[in-house]
């Protein structure tokens, strides 16, 4: 898949047309459409634009490998704030626990996990 073909596939991907993705990072619509067909060619300006703006994964719009998004702090901040806002009271119980967990408990906890993915693993 070439650079163009990702940048279509982000652009897809995120809902938007070439005109309002194109604006988002500065370009005309007839610009983005020659560079998702590969006349134009991706400046280092356009694909820090585009990581940047939608929050792409740089590796993955320049060589194809890794995932498309990269999940930022503000991603993970705004989900925790959601779960705290919402009416789980398991979720948020849960996050409150980790966030108050010593760093024994998390050690303990990840012990746990481990011990529960080794027998998970011996069932399967």
């Amino acid at each position: 898949m070439t650079q163009g073909e990702r940048v279509k596939e982000v652009r897809k991907n995120l809902g938007l047309t070439l005109e309002k993705f194109g604006e988002r990072i500065g370009l005309k619509k007839n610009t983005m459409s020659a560079i998702e067909t590969g006349r134009n060619a991706l400046t280092d300006a356009n694909i820090k634009a585009i990581c940047r703006e939608f929050g792409v994964d740089y590796i993955f719009l320049t060589t194809g490998e890794g995932e498309m998004f990269v999940d930022s702090d503000d991603d993970f901040i705004e989900k925790i704030d959601r779960i705290m806002a919402g009416e789980s009271d398991i979720r948020k119980n849960a996050i409150k626990a980790l966030v108050n967990a010593s760093t024994e408990d998390i050690e303990a906890l990840d012990r746990l996990i481990d011990l529960y993915l080794q027998a998970k693993n011996e069932k399967d």
